[in-house]
């Protein structure tokens, strides 16, 4: 029997951080801003606020795969 690769079922840190940043902005609606049904105060983000506010995430759950600070 053939031994696998060593890469075979291991994943990219670009792509394991990739997952974590979908998680946390999914469930935490990260950076999408707070609306209250009938309270018109408060505005959603502007779109290039909003990636910028996901690219920012990304880099920082990259960081933190890469054990760095």
């Amino acid at each position: 029997m053939e031994a696998l690769p060593a890469t075979f079922g291991s994943r990219r840190n670009e792509d394991i951080a990739l997952d974590m940043m979908k998680f946390i902005a999914s469930t935490t609606q990260y950076g999408r801003g707070t609306t209250t049904p009938g309270f018109t105060g408060i505005t959603s983000p502007k779109p290039e606020d909003y990636a910028a506010q996901l690219i920012e995430l990304y880099g920082r759950c990259l960081n933190a795969v890469q054990g760095k600070r």
